[in-house]
């Protein structure tokens, strides 16, 4: 497997919080094929069935299950591990489940990102961080322009008004006590990261779109769509984890003259040629597994009906591109879930030849751009 950009993580000591999750399985496994030390604090996987379980993670990391709003016990185990670098993707995720349970949304998605940042202060520890937080944390004005980076945050739903403010609290810190400019002080670096709408194999939430169709086209149902004319930035789950990846290369090796470039927030979305409408989304999937769709409006909540990013920021200083497109993202995803409905022994051996086989275009495509 080539590695020329990520060789930096063997043998570093890694702490992912949310590590049971959709994305948190995804990295932990990229991880391991990189022989990283992976360490993991997160609730009890989120779904069942669930990635994390279907990889085996639990048996090849050092995994706590807690809850991150526990700051004491929280504290305890990144004391223990005194982690290279941190990634920090643990959250209430979904927008629907915020409306059911505003006060656990804010609680995990920001007071948990407070206790991250202030754990790591009060340790004085060395390390470095990127906090993940999402495409939704921006003040969405339903306009055709891609936010970037210095846009205003908000959030209507409680959701993604919970990342505007994990965004609000990185900064904070970043300010107060991780500021780049005084490094030598605290000996920490701090970034964040906007994804767009992340899709793949293994995600199995309730409310999501791939989830849904998937479970619809298995048992040969009629797929239900709540917003079928809602544009998302939609992206392989690998696409924003290679951009969290090369990130951390740069917070891992970067010199103090270039802090204040790497230490700071960056979108990573696809190019805007995947920017598609749900209806979009899937039809293509219904090109490589046969079924239909309908609408369902008695179904939907409020949820933006235009969300674009602007990549250009990763584009300049990270040098990151996307690589898989629409149509690949979409074959590949749907890919993962036919092979793995059929034979779920073979669904380790899909995940790590997905990775395999996206890491080396990644490669190829960074090096020679």
């Amino acid at each position: 497997m080539a590695t020329d950009i990520f060789e930096i993580y063997k043998n570093k000591k890694v702490l992912i919080t949310g590590h049971t999750g959709f994305k948190g399985s995804w990295l932990t496994q990229w991880l391991l094929l990189l022989n990283a030390k992976v360490y993991g604090y997160a609730l009890e996987p989120p779904t069942n069935p669930s990635l994390y379980q279907q990889l085996e993670i639990d048996s090849k990391i050092d995994s706590n299950i807690n809850d991150i709003r526990d700051f004491d016990s929280f504290k305890k185990f990144i004391q223990k591990v005194k982690p290279d670098i941190i990634f920090h993707l643990a959250a209430q995720s979904l927008v629907r489940e915020s409306y059911e349970n505003p006060i656990d949304t804010w609680e995990t998605n920001v007071n948990g990102t407070a206790n991250l940042l202030e754990a790591v202060r009060q340790l004085e520890l060395e390390t470095n961080i990127i906090v993940i937080t999402s495409d939704k944390c921006y003040d969405n004005k339903e306009w055709i322009y891609g936010y970037r980076e210095n846009d205003a945050l908000g959030g209507y739903d409680p959701y993604s008004a919970s990342k505007g403010a994990a965004e609000i609290i990185v900064s904070s810190w970043r300010n107060s006590f991780f500021n780049p400019l005084k490094y030598d002080e605290h000996k920490v670096k701090l970034a964040s990261s906007r994804a767009g709408n992340v899709i793949g194999g293994g995600d199995w939430s309730k409310d999501r779109i791939i989830p849904d169709c998937m479970r619809a086209l298995q048992e040969n149902k009629t797929i239900q769509i709540r917003n079928p004319y809602a544009t998302r930035p939609w992206q392989h789950v690998l696409e924003s984890l290679g951009g969290y990846l090369l990130l951390g290369t740069k917070l891992l090796s970067c010199d103090k003259e270039k802090l204040e470039q790497y230490c700071s927030a960056f979108n990573f979305g696809p190019f805007s040629n995947s920017n598609k409408t749900v209806e979009s989304l899937v039809n293509e999937v219904l090109k490589h597994w046969n079924g239909k769709w309908e609408y369902n409006e008695e179904d939907a909540v409020h949820e933006a009906f235009l969300l674009n990013l602007n990549i250009d920021k990763a584009l300049q200083f990270l040098n990151w591109n996307p690589v898989w497109d629409f149509k690949t993202t979409i074959e590949n995803t749907v890919d993962w879930y036919k092979n793995g409905f059929k034979n779920p022994a073979s669904i380790a051996e899909i995940t790590k030849n997905q990775i395999k086989q996206y890491s080396i275009s990644f490669n190829k495509k960074i090096i020679n751009t």
